[in-house]
């Protein structure tokens, strides 16, 4: 039986919840993947954008539940990161 998470009043009533066996709360709607951040931020810019373009990433940052400046900031990363190399199998000749 699959059961969705309980809204908490407090931090207590989270821990609490997590003693309890979660089995039936592991599906698709309950929880997503949280992305941690723990280098400090030396630096800060100024830009210029369109209000378009910043409602949109605004609304985008919302669906992903995120502050605005945090989802442009994993934009950047993920645009200049480049993507993890493919592991290629090579044949194993028989000899």
């Amino acid at each position: 039986m699959k059961k969705k998470v309980p809204h908490f009043k407090s931090d207590e009533e989270a821990e609490a919840f997590l003693d309890h066996d979660l089995t039936d709360y592991m599906h698709a709607g309950n929880f997503r993947p949280m992305h941690f951040e723990i280098r400090p931020k030396e630096k800060s810019i100024n830009l210029r954008i369109s209000e378009a373009l910043l409602d949109s990433v605004r609304a985008h940052a919302k669906r992903e539940g995120v502050p605005y400046q945090r989802f442009i900031r994993h934009a950047l990363e993920r645009a200049v990161t480049p993507p993890p190399a493919s592991v290629k199998r090579s044949k194993a000749k028989a000899g």
